[in-house]
This record gives structure tokens, sequence and C-alpha cells, in this order.
């Protein structure tokens, strides 16, 4: 039986110009618009997100970045000076905080897409950072919140490990209404115990009308289909159908799509996989979306107690008799 390398390394794009988070997009990137975490710190998007890399067991992590945006991450996860470190009076959780960010610093790699060519082209720019070795996708304007001991991405990662794959996408139920937002599978179940699928078929975004035609789910509701949950694990190989989409101009849009070349991928390969993912994704990079997140965090999180106190006394406060 052939053996499949670990994975240890990660991409996260952020090269994204943030139009649907504007004004705000407009004075700080959306990644690092402060979110506060289940552990009560506030904290960027991105470092959120790093984090869940990191937890799942990632040694490495390329963020593909818009030109010229770099210096700014590596200024903020380097964690403070010893000038500002003072200013904090002696807070402990500073200092322990700050050393955090410049461990997380050391595992950070940048490359820079030059042009806003798509998700797909976004992720073909770290190829040489991952070289021969299967790794991480995540999104980066999207928070996972797991419901379970195991991280979302960990989920994944298992399932890959486990198996000799090609890829492993996460999905979740997602119904008729929403599958404007997401690419859809047309699922072969393998394994109801834990919710793992081969893909049959990978379409971005198809209509209703092709949904109810050839990607409904056996033993599923209808209306409801399995959608990318925004995670996903890839061998090397992908790289190829990315090459093979650039080096021929397949594009929808007008951007070099990542879905189109993970069902090249499936084509060329047969070894594609999904797992229904036990969590939430939580897509920080819309208005609706970032109240969302935040609200996932926090009841989620230390302020749980807190915060359920405070909205039912808000809601009571504005009940009238």
């Amino acid at each position: 039986m052939n053996s499949i390398p670990k994975v240890r390394k990660a991409i996260i794009p952020t090269a994204g110009r943030g139009t649907r988070q504007y004004p705000a997009s407009s004075l700080v990137r959306k990644e690092m618009f402060p979110l506060v975490d289940r552990d009560g710190l506030a904290k960027p998007i991105i470092q959120i997100i790093i984090e869940e890399a990191i937890e799942s067991g990632m040694e490495e992590i390329c963020i593909v970045t818009a030109p010229g945006v770099e210096p700014a991450y590596r200024n903020y996860f380097r964690g403070l000076d010893d000038h500002a470190i003072k200013s904090f009076g002696g807070k402990e959780w500073a200092v322990r905080e700050s050393r955090k960010l410049a461990e997380i610093g050391q595992r950070l790699h940048f490359v820079e897409q030059d042009s806003p060519q798509g998700f797909g082209h976004a992720v073909y720019q770290a190829k040489r950072f991952v070289g021969d070795e299967p790794f991480l996708l995540l999104l980066g304007d999207h928070v996972y919140i797991s419901k379970i001991k195991d991280r979302c991405a960990r989920q994944l990662i298992d399932v890959f490990e486990e198996n000799v794959l090609e890829a492993v996408t996460g999905v979740h139920l997602t119904r008729e209404s929403e599958l404007h937002l997401f690419g859809v599978i047309q699922p072969t179940l393998i394994d109801a115990s834990r919710g793992i699928y081969r893909a049959d078929l990978i379409v971005e975004k198809p209509s209703i009308e092709l949904a109810r035609a050839k990607l409904s789910v056996p033993g599923i509701s209808a209306g409801n289909y399995l959608a990318h949950f925004g995670t996903h694990v890839f061998s090397p190989r992908i790289f190829d159908s990315l090459e093979y989409l650039i080096s021929n101009d397949i594009r929808e849009n007008g951007e070099i799509q990542l879905t189109a070349a993970q069902e090249h991928l499936r084509q060329q390969t047969g070894k594609y996989w999904c797992l229904e993912i036990l969590g939430e994704p939580y897509d920080t990079g819309i208005p609706r979306g970032l109240i969302q997140t935040q609200l996932a965090l926090a009841l989620n999180g230390v302020y749980r107690d807190d915060i359920h106190k405070d909205m039912g006394r808000d809601l009571f406060a504005q009940t009238k008799f």
C-alpha cells in the first residue's frame, strides 16, 4: 500500500480586495478586522485562522497576499519590542501573547498574487512553497468552529492521512437557496458513520435546476446538498490541474477557479473524497457574516455565560407589556 506523507503545510489566500466590507476595508484589510476569540482575546481574523491550522498540526503556513502587504504581517507577527512591553505595566498575559505572536511569525511564509485573477490563481502562487508535499488549504476570510474536540481542519487531515487519496474536501449540508454561494458535490456514500463520501462531480455555484438533476444526496431530504465547507487537503497534483487551467486560459467570469481545478483533478485521478465536517464555517467577508462570526465565537467562548445574561437582559428591556 502506498504511503501518504504527513500533512504539515497550510496555505491561506488573503489577496482579495474585500469590496463587500467597504468602507472599512479601504482602511483595514478584511483579514485584519478584529474579533474577540473564544479565549476572550481580541485578534485579527487572520490570526484566528492561522491558529486553526497550527492547532491542527501544521508546521509551516504560506499566506498569499496582495502586493505590498507582507510587511504589515511581518510587523504584527513579531510581537512587542522591549519598550512596548514596558508600557503594559507588567501584564503577564500581554507578554505571553506577544511571545505567541513571535512564535507564529517563525512559521510564516509569504507569496504575492500580483493581480486578482481568482482563487485558483491565488493558490497556484504557493506551488513552490508546497513542493512535493500535501497541504491544507483554508480560506482567508472564514472562521471555523468545531462541534467536537478536534478542530475542523484536523478532522479533514485525519481522513486524508488515513487513506491513499489525492484530495479531501470538507462539506456541509446546505439549503438550495444558498447554492449560488458555494461549490457543490455529487456524492457517493463511503462511510455513513463518519460522513465520508466520494465526489463524483464538483460544480461551482450550480443552478437549482442542475442541483436537483445531478447533485442530490442519497438519504437526505430534498432541497439540501453537500456544499464546500471552506477547507481542503490536496496532494501537490492539484497544481497540475491549476496549471492546465492557466496554460489553456480556462476561466469562469474572467478568473481561474479552484473548483474547476478540483473537478479536473477528480476526473484525472478518481481519488477525490469529501468529509461532512462536524462544525460550522463562518464567512467574515460579508457584513452579516462578520456579525454571525462574532456571535458564534462569543457563545462558544469564555464570555458565554455573561453574553447569555446580557442578551436576556436586553431582550427583556425591549419587551413591551
